[in-house]
């Protein structure tokens, strides 16, 4: 099992994050590692900001993404409701086609699509 200090995993998430870098005047990211683990954080720099998640486990070797709407309850306090969550992407090229495909607002359709009765969808 590769750690958080591994090669591998560092130029793997050098790699990754040079790509977000793309999108960079939209998005503030943070890197977290973890026990079983690591995540980048990305958080969405307008008024109603999304946050998507990478997480890679350091067993499954596996990638997954989720995007989740923020807002604010009583003005205070931060929520969030899942948007959109896709798990088991085994190559990197596919973890960053998914991520743009998030970033372009892939989520935001499936999730007006199920308020409106998938009539975007079609």
């Amino acid at each position: 099992m590769n750690n958080k200090f591994s090669p591998e995993i560092q130029a793997e998430i050098n790699d990754i994050i040079s790509k977000i870098q793309n999108w960079k005047n939209f998005f503030n990211y943070k890197i977290e590692f973890y026990f079983d683990g690591w995540a980048i954080f990305l958080r969405e720099k307008n008024a109603y900001p999304r946050y998507i998640t990478i997480f890679k486990s350091y067993k499954t070797r596996t990638f997954s993404i989720k995007s989740f709407e923020v807002y604010l309850k009583d003005f205070q306090k931060e929520e969030f409701k899942e948007l959109y969550s896709i798990d088991n992407i085994s190559t990197k090229n596919d973890l960053l086609k998914e991520l743009k495909d998030i970033i372009y607002g892939k989520d935001l359709i499936q999730e007006a699509s199920k308020l409106y009765n998938n009539t975007f969808l079609n």
